[in-house]
């Protein structure tokens, strides 16, 4: 499939994808709910931990950690995904076989529904949570340069439909994967900084985290959307994490890819 004919193979996936799920806007707009739970229950908790204060912990103000998991709230609405629970059921039901027939890739068709998916997802669930958390918290989500915490959130959408659709990847070896997958995104969730900032964690899990994808899903975002980075030690300018941000995120694609064709040797089309 020529380049030009993909690309409008995914707009038009994308769009069939925007208007499917237009239909069903109440059942996205129900998650509006989550993004300020999420945050109200980071606010008492960070506010317990600093006691009023303004000192600092792990280089962290009371200010800038509320402002760290604000910015991770809004942005987890921009990338979210969900390819890992789709892929496996595509494949455990055997309707993957429709998909290994056709022309273009499965992961093409994938990425393309994630894209329609969160663009309405922006206007539904984006734009609302940024200016409650604008005039209802008190928390000004302005990034300290908007050009490169745009690249960075649109790296991080890639990475993490990347390392999501590899979970997907392993209902190929494993066809009641539904544990594992909980399991692997729940490590993912926490090496990502989604809970706490990874300068929390000890000294050694840091280097550990450091050398993982994970932190370029939410953590390192965030980081350059704050305006700086730091982690087991390495302290970076926001230009040279973001550009590793996207070394690492090719890196992430070929193994994604590899993986992909070692899947397809295995696939049989018996649904489960």
């Amino acid at each position: 499939m020529g380049l030009g004919r993909a690309v409008g193979s995914m707009q038009a996936i994308g769009l069939a994808t925007y208007k499917e799920w237009l239909v069903y806007r109440s059942h996205m707009a129900v998650s509006i709910f989550v993004g300020p739970v999420y945050f109200l229950t980071q606010y008492f908790i960070w506010n317990a931990v600093y006691d009023g204060g303004t000192g600092q912990i792990n280089g962290f103000t009371l200010e800038q950690i509320l402002a760290y998991f604000g910015v991770v709230t809004v942005v987890n609405y921009f990338i979210y995904d969900s390819a890992d629970w789709n892929l496996q059921m595509l494949v455990r039901s055997g309707q993957y076989v429709t998909f290994a027939l056709r022309p273009m890739p499965h992961w093409v068709y994938a990425l393309a529904q994630k894209l329609g998916h969160r663009s309405l997802g922006f206007l539904i669930e984006f734009v609302p949570i940024f200016f409650l958390f604008l005039f209802v918290f008190g928390i000004k989500l302005v990034p300290a340069n908007w050009l490169w915490a745009i690249v960075s959130i649109v790296l991080s959408f890639l990475m993490n439909f990347i390392v999501n659709y590899c979970v997907g990847l392993t209902a190929f070896w494993i066809v009641r994967a539904e544990g594992v997958r909980r399991v692997i995104m729940l490590i993912k969730d926490i090496s990502a900084g989604v809970f706490i900032p990874l300068t929390f964690f000890p000294e050694w899990t840091q280097k550990l985290l450091f050398f993982l994808p994970f932190q370029f899903i939410t953590y390192v975002p965030s980081r350059v959307f704050i305006g700086e980075y730091e982690l087991a030690g390495y302290s970076m300018t926001i230009p040279a994490i973001v550009a590793l941000q996207a070394v690492v995120t090719a890196i992430m694609f070929g193994i994604m890819l590899l993986l992909c064709r070692q899947a397809m040797r295995r696939f049989t089309g018996v649904g489960v």
